[in-house]
């Protein structure tokens, strides 16, 4: 079915643009100047207020006037002005009315300020421009150069941590050599190591530790991190509220995989530092502060430049912030950092990556050169502006004529249309972005259609998966069964069945595989088969699982595993057989007399299956354990995966197995139909409005008196 087409353009012997467009209002040609002067009361106020100041302009010329005389002049005077400022009023209605009326006059009104206007905002905008990339070229180099100093500190730390975790005997020699061979190398006079013993003792130490007194333990904060601390501690401030950085690194030595102690190296950030980030950077730290400016409510500028290095201009100063550590606490606080430089030097450090002679200049001589050039060009352009005007006001008229007829053939549907105008001005930027905006809707629409493809793959794969889980009862006299399997997105990766046995016993199997979509359901399909087969041939959970991950790890992507639990249940000689792999724990319910049980969580050691790494096999048969259960009538056996106990509420806070006991304990006399109710309830109410972000699978399992089960999914 094609597009609507889009109204016909009027040719050219039909065209009556000048005729379409209203006349200008002439109201003010109604009244002359001269009818304005004589017949309207300003212009009387103006005649009456000029003859006033005339005869007072006289009679001061021949003697001093009176009082009355000097207040009529006041009030002539106040006429005046407002007569004066009524006409004024008027003849800028006069001007609007006759000279804006037209689109193409307000075009070249518009063109007479871009010779003044633009020019000044541009030399403003640049002058802005300037300042802002010095801002943040100079914070930019400072940082990258205070970088170079925290990464560069890490070198001696990795070093004398590696050789002491060797030779811990010589721990004093390492570290002594290593910091001479660091300050000078790295050329950090300031550079202070120590050693410091994990099981207490002398603390050694190399270097000057004046900046500081030497900490003589690592705080527990850093302790608890799993990667080594690296970053800045800021000394206590100063009389002026200033402080002092500090870059630190601390690495752990370890001797034959126990932690023997930590290095620790410190950078003070002052004197010689400071004109070494100098000469690096071309940035000079004037000024340290500790603590987020806005807690104080303070502007960080206004704050800084109350220090000594307040009578720079503004285009020599900076600011950046770091984050300092407080080595005590581990908070984490914000250093502002006042910084100065000399905007030559900037360019300088940014241009020396352009010193490529190029024939009689070098490369940045030579983009200064060009920018020289395009100034010129600027004013030339801005000179010829008015000349262009008409040309300019011919070309916008095409220009929105072509916007309308696209916006047009948009409205009725037709998202291939294009806009073709070869300028190269805002308008064509504006019609660019209109061909832009008509292809993202046309891709919008081919996406919201694959979209709805994909839906419906997945909505037939979750059929697929839902269809491997039991459908029918199972019949298992003296045992009453029921499960429930909810996905937390269309196709999830948990696994639930039952597999009748020889000699009427049952097989129940639950397993959760890693991850979801339809890889996870094409792993659980492969899962159903192997356990559908080999549940025949091996009698001992422990051999089927063995056999299941020997299989099945070989297939499995490396990124992917599974956890399960398979148990045997033979009511004939009430003994349920169980192996866990890797799954959550079984909850188990012994009968009583009493009303009040308690629920034993059943946690057999086992590895999960189907790991891809050298000697998972022989590891996973060595950790799995194989349990039985002498069952009575009435008890309750309850198996689940992780997005039951897993369940998050809006707080973020876990359901838990603790939760799931308590239930299973309180509810237990119930019918395993009732009791899964129960548990769904208390899920949904702990749950709340948060979403479900993983998928919850149980089987609940009660010995009964009754002859048959059937399983509720």
């Amino acid at each position: 079915m094609g597009s609507p087409r889009p109204p016909a353009e009027p040719s050219a012997g039909r065209r009556r643009e000048p005729a379409s467009l209203p006349p200008a209002p002439d109201v003010d040609t109604t009244v002359s100047a001269r009818d304005l002067l004589i017949k309207s009361w300003p212009g009387w106020l103006f005649i009456g207020a000029t003859l006033v100041k005339a005869v007072v302009a006289v009679i001061r010329s021949i003697v001093e006037p009176p009082t009355v005389v000097q207040v009529l002049s006041s009030i002539a005077t106040i006429g005046l002005a407002i007569s004066v400022g009524y006409f004024v009023w008027r003849l800028f209605l006069l001007v609007k009315r006759r000279l804006l009326w037209r689109v193409r006059r307000k075009l070249i009104v518009s063109y007479i300020f871009i010779g003044v206007v633009p020019a000044l905002l541009l030399v403003g905008f640049f002058v802005l421009g300037a300042w802002v990339l010095l801002l943040n070229v100079s914070a930019y180099l400072f940082k990258d150069g205070y970088d170079d100093v925290v990464r560069n500190a890490t070198l001696p730390a990795d070093a004398a941590a590696a050789e002491i975790g060797r030779s811990p005997a010589g721990a004093r020699e390492t570290l002594e050599r290593i910091q001479r061979n660091g300050a000078a190398g790295l050329r950090y006079p300031m550079l202070a190591m120590a050693f410091i013993p994990a099981a207490g003792g002398e603390v050694i130490r190399a270097g000057e530790w004046e900046h500081v007194e030497m900490p003589p333990s690592i705080p527990d904060w850093v302790l608890s991190k799993p990667d080594p601390f690296v970053g800045t501690i800021a000394l206590a401030p100063d009389s002026r509220g200033e402080s002092e950085l500090v870059v630190r690194v601390v690495r752990g030595a370890s001797r034959g995989g126990r932690r023997i102690g930590s290095v620790l190296v410190d950078v003070p950030i002052e004197g010689q530092m400071i004109d070494r980030l100098h000469e690096t950077t071309g940035v000079k730290a004037a000024s340290v502060r500790i603590g987020p400016v806005d807690q104080a409510g303070n502007d960080p500028r206004g704050e800084l430049r109350n220090t000594s290095v307040q009578s720079e201009s503004l285009f020599r100063q900076s600011v950046t912030f770091l984050d300092a550590v407080d080595w005590t606490t581990g908070e984490t606080r914000r250093a502002t950092v006042l910084l100065t430089y000399r905007p030559q030097e900037l360019y300088q450090k940014v241009s020396r990556a352009q010193s490529t002679q190029l024939g009689p200049v070098t490369l940045s001589q030579g983009i200064l050169l060009v920018v020289i050039v395009v100034g010129i060009l600027f004013l030339v352009i801005e000179l010829i502006a008015l000349i262009m005007g008409l040309a300019l006001a011919r070309s916008i008229t095409s220009s929105v004529h072509q916007l309308f007829l696209g916006t047009e053939r948009v409205r009725y549907g037709d998202f291939t249309h294009r806009i073709t105008i070869n300028t190269k001005d805002q308008l064509g930027e504006l019609a660019t972005s209109f061909n832009q905006m008509t292809a993202s809707i046309e891709n919008l629409l081919q996406t919201a259609a694959e979209k709805k493809r994909l839906e419906e793959e997945l909505r037939i794969a979750r059929q697929i998966q839902m269809s491997l889980l039991p459908r029918g009862p199972v019949e298992v006299p003296g045992l009453g069964v029921t499960a429930l399997c909810v996905p937390a997105r269309e196709v999830g990766g948990d696994y639930y069945d039952f597999f009748p046995l020889p000699d009427d016993r049952l097989g129940v199997l639950i397993a959760d595989v890693a991850g979801k979509g339809t890889s996870a359901a094409l792993y659980m399909a492969e899962l159903k088969g192997l356990v559908l087969s080999l549940s025949q041939i091996y009698q001992s959970p422990r051999q089927l699982l063995i056999e299941v991950n020997r299989i099945i790890s070989a297939n499995l992507d490396s990124r992917s595993f599974i956890t399960m639990t398979y148990a045997v249940l033979d009511l004939g000689k009430s003994i349920m057989t169980y192996a866990r792999a890797g799954h959550t724990p079984l909850i188990y319910l012994p009968a009583g007399a009493s009303s009040r049980r308690d629920a034993q969580v059943l946690t057999p050691d086992g590895l999960v299956l189907g790991l891809r790494i050298d000697g998972a096999e022989q590891k996973f048969a060595e950790l799995l354990q194989e349990e039985r259960i002498t069952l009575h009538t009435g008890d309750v056996i309850v198996l689940y995966t992780d997005g039951i106990t897993e369940a998050m509420n809006v707080d973020s806070d876990l359901f838990g197995e603790s939760r799931l006991s308590r239930i299973v304990e309180e509810h237990g006399h119930l019918d395993s139909g009732a009791l899964r109710e129960r548990i769904l309830r208390e899920i949904e109410a702990f749950v709340g409005a948060a979403d479900q972000h993983d998928d919850m699978t149980m089987i609940l399992m009660k010995v009964e008196r009754a002859a048959a089960a059937r399983v509720a999914v």
